[in-house]
Order: structure tokens, then C-alpha cells, then sequence
């Protein structure tokens, strides 16, 4: 082999390396980016489940106020039953 030869060689090597470091560059920014959008669905995901747990709490918050006031009336109600007896 001459010298053109072992130039060619040099310049398809670098070629090749050249475009195996491009598409790792895409590869590696395509993954940056899928990363950055799961972490933004689990933020959503987060903050939904927060308010759903807000609600919830609201609702077993309701649920005792209301449970209170039934055994309010019961008792009542049972106290009224007793006098009348």
C-alpha cells in the first residue's frame, strides 16, 4: 500500500467515526428528551394524585360531620324513647 491508500483509509475511518459520533449525539439528545417527558408525566401524575387525595380527605371529613350528627339524633331520639316509657 502507498500513501493514497493509507490516506483513504485515514479519511473513511474518519468519515466512519465522524457519523458513529453524530448518531450517539441523536441517540443520547432523543433520550434527554424522552427522560424530560416521563418526569413531566410523573409530576401531572403527582399533582393529580394530590388533589385526589384532597378530595378525598374533604369527603371522609364530611362523611364523620354527618356520621356525628346521625348518632346526635339516635341518641336523642333513644332518650326521647326512655322518658316516654
Amino acid at each position: 500500500m502507498n500513501g493514497a491508500d493509507w490516506a483513504g483509509v485515514a479519511g473513511a475511518g474518519g468519515v466512519f467515526l465522524f457519523l458513529i459520533v453524530v448518531v450517539w449525539q441523536i441517540a443520547a439528545t432523543w433520550r434527554a428528551r424522552m427522560l424530560a417527558s416521563r418526569e413531566q408525566q410523573y409530576k401531572e401524575l403527582a399533582g393529580k394524585y394530590a388533589r385526589l387525595l384532597e378530595d378525598n380527605v374533604e369527603l371522609h371529613r364530611r362523611t364523620l360531620d354527618e356520621l356525628t350528627q346521625a348518632r346526635t339524633s339516635i341518641t336523642s331520639m333513644e332518650k326521647m324513647m326512655r322518658e316516654i316509657e
